[in-house]
């Protein structure tokens, strides 16, 4: 995990700032919550619980809580979802969300839910086994599959979509971390799904470009000099490497689960 201090400022200053709101419980998930966190590159997903029912002036109040946090370093990593107690079980209800600089809603999924469960990171309050519903197996299986089906499956087709790093990062880690749930019911962080890629059938150049720029302080792709964005022609290959591997690979897992 490398994390230094501009986190840390970030959290204990969002913290603060919520205080106003009376949270019940803050906690960490993803990255930082499972010690795979990675400063400037991973996302800081928090959800925040709050005593009160969110209501039009609790989505005013959230609005402004982020906009004074907007000259933080690290604000545009940081994402958080909003519940209540009485509103926590569901993992199909949508719940206020501050993320990629906006307010919008959105599920916590059960991957999110087990997660916490898991390797949750309490900022603040009670721990989510208190408030949030266990996600049994049979469920976060069944969102697995559909997740790969319905949504990774389907996405191969945007083309233009995986010349960008963050599809083929997504893509092929959001892969590896589903075939192991569901053939050994565990969580694993990414650097562990890139580890477990190349044994997957994976396309090992591609995975060491995730790699290099996730892990690496150059974080520069195959012939790119550290600092460029991937050349059209390593863009263009890339793509076609994953989409290769990803579609029979998905089909695979989805038909084997069905």
């Amino acid at each position: 995990m490398t994390r230094s201090d501009a986190t840390d400022r970030l959290l204990d200053r969002f913290l603060t700032e919520l205080r106003d709101l009376a949270p019940v419980a803050v906690w960490a998930h993803g990255s930082l919550g499972g010690g795979d966190y990675q400063e400037g590159r991973s996302d800081l997903d928090l959800i925040a619980v709050l005593d009160d029912p969110i209501t039009a002036r609790t989505v005013w109040r959230v609005a402004l809580l982020h906009a004074r946090l907007r000259n933080e370093p690290l604000v545009a990593k940081l994402h958080c979802t909003y519940l209540t107690p009485g509103k926590a079980a569901g993992a199909e209800r949508r719940h206020l969300t501050w993320a990629h600089e906006q307010l919008f809603r959105r599920p916590v999924t059960p991957v999110t839910r087990r997660e916490l469960h898991t390797f949750g990171l309490v900022l603040h309050g009670e721990p989510p086994e208190g408030l949030l519903p266990a996600v049994p197996d049979s469920e976060l299986n069944a969102f697995v599959v559909r997740d790969q089906r319905e949504f990774w499956r389907r996405a191969l087709d945007r083309t233009d979509a995986w010349t960008q790093d963050i599809w083929v990062d997504l893509g092929l880690v959001t892969h590896a971390r589903a075939a192991v749930t569901l053939k050994d019911g565990r969580l694993i962080t990414k650097k562990e799904a890139l580890d477990l890629l190349p044994g997957l059938g994976a396309p090992v150049e591609v995975v060491e470009d995730v790699r290099r720029r996730r892990y690496d302080s150059r974080g520069a792709a195959p012939s790119e000099e550290p600092g460029e964005e991937p050349g059209e022609e390593w863009a263009a290959r890339r793509s076609r490497l994953t989409r290769d591997y990803l579609a029979p690979a998905i089909d695979a897992l989805a038909r084997d689960h069905a």
